[in-house]
């Protein structure tokens, strides 16, 4: 009797969390991808091996800006007292045309906080120092709130010790601990590979590509050394050592290669140096045989990296999953299917990125909106066009990445279902000797007449039939 059950499988698939196994493929079709895909990944290990830096640089810090020791420290004493008596008076600031007296500056009378701060770690642990917060200032403290505290060896020692920040490591861990608790809750199994995916790549990163970048190395083949690491770790840690996810990772490379011609192209005829901030200047200024121009555009191809990723991933599944559903759909079908999926995703991707940026740059945007520039002067200024560079390169890559691994897994999917050995090794659950794939060409004797001709819904139907009864 037929049982309302799907019929099983011959070839036991399990079935995993997230996206359901892709059915294996043939070995042909896998001698032909490891052929691509190992002289590359074989490439990558000798990038890494060659350019491996060993650790940054050791220097002196300079005291500026970042570069300067920190150590802990904690609030340990909060009072009130009068500005002008601790030396916080400013000048009276000249008067707006409404009136209005200019922002700035403790107004005379003001009560200002005086705070005594303890030094808890290095050499000095025990020391105490004092600051003075104005009542315009953005940052207030609390007793026993902790504190970051530069140091600065060679200023007087009444001036030697200075909060840069507080200490917000317990917040950030804890937010830390609820992002990998909801991905493990989600994402179970998957889930924990994520996170072990993610800790890889900062190792690749913080280990390898920072510290050759230091040492010299050029940013732009650091970038792709390092960002090639990262994406097979990633993707083949994430999904699995399968054909679907091999695909997802030569869509992704030759988006990435796409992304850096563009990005370089452009940043040269823009005439972009990437020295458009202090941390950029201070960088530059502490190890001046670094290449700026090429540190942006390494830059752009890891940040596009991560949504590349995601977006040749989905593409991959989405091909492989159409195919599974109807088996007898030829690569155009699959292609045209899948591209309906892709503009969806590149629509929102895009928006994504764009607001992204526009997100991280608002100060700045404020900063022109005020000075009533026009959008002319804004957007061609460098230091907005290195963002919009950024932006539209990163997203063309994304854009283009779409039908070039739809159309890759397409042709995949297609020609390795096509060249599996026998007619009726279409589907997932062939038996051989049956051929109850619903092609309509079925391999048993006697049978050819009446499984050829047309493949019609009636053969299907008669060789779903065949297996639940088995």
């Amino acid at each position: 009797m037929s049982s309302p059950e799907p019929p099983t499988h011959s070839h036991g698939h399990s079935h995993g969390h997230g996206h359901a196994p892709a059915a294996p493929v043939s070995r042909h079709l896998r001698k032909v991808i490891a052929a691509v895909l190992i002289p590359f990944a074989a490439a990558v290990v000798v990038g890494l091996v060659v350019l491996w830096p060993g650790g940054a640089p050791s220097h002196k810090p300079s005291g500026v800006g970042f570069d300067q020791p920190t150590e802990r420290a904690r609030v340990v004493k909060r009072e009130e007292v009068n500005c002008a008596d601790v030396n916080a008076e400013q000048q009276p600031q000249p008067t707006s045309p409404q009136g209005q007296p200019q922002p700035g500056g403790a107004a005379k009378g003001k009560e200002c906080e005086q705070v005594t701060i303890k030094v808890t770690t290095g050499d000095n642990a025990g020391r105490t120092f004092q600051t003075v917060v104005t009542p315009e200032a953005t940052r207030h403290y609390t007793t026993g709130q902790e504190v970051v505290a530069a140091y600065s060896p060679k200023a007087p020692k009444d001036l030697q010790y200075s909060v840069s920040d507080v200490d917000r490591t317990f917040p950030m861990w804890v937010l830390a601990a609820i992002f990998a608790f909801a991905v493990v809750l989600v994402g179970r199994l998957r889930g924990v590979l994520a996170l072990v995916a993610l800790a890889a790549s900062f190792g690749v990163l913080t280990l390898f590509i920072l510290p050759a970048i230091l040492q010299g190395s050029n940013p732009l083949v650091v970038a792709v050394v390092g960002g090639s690491a990262i994406m097979l770790i990633a993707l083949y840690m994430c999904h699995g050592l399968t054909a679907r996810t091999s695909v997802a990772v030569l869509g992704t490379l030759a988006s990435l290669l796409l992304i850096g011609l563009l990005g370089s192209v452009f940043i040269g005829w823009a005439l972009l140096t990437g020295n458009t901030d202090d941390t950029t200047g201070l960088v530059h200024g502490l190890f001046p045989n670094i290449e700026i121009r090429g540190l942006l555009l390494a830059g752009i191809i890891i940040g596009s990296l991560g949504v590349l990723d995601d977006v040749t991933v989905t593409q991959t599944a989405a091909v492989w999953e159409l195919k599974e559903a109807d088996p007898s759909a030829s690569w155009r079908r699959l292609y045209g299917a899948a591209m309906r999926i892709g503009r969806d995703h590149i629509a929102s991707v895009v928006n994504t990125l764009v607001l992204a940026y526009a997100g991280a740059a608002l100060p700045l945007l404020l900063l022109f909106s005020i000075a009533q520039s026009s959008v002319g002067t804004v957007a061609t200024s460098e230091v907005v066009a290195e963002e919009i560079v950024r932006t539209l390169v990163g997203s063309i890559g994304l854009v283009a990445s779409v039908p070039l691994t739809t159309l890759l897994a397409a042709l995949v999917v297609s020609a390795d279902r096509k060249g599996q050995g026998a007619p009726g090794a279409v589907g997932r659950g062939t038996v051989p000797g049956h051929g109850g794939d619903g092609s309509g060409t079925g391999t048993v004797p006697g049978q050819a007449g009446a499984t050829a001709g047309a493949g019609g819904r009636s053969g299907r139907r008669g060789a779903r039939g065949k297996r639940r009864k088995r």
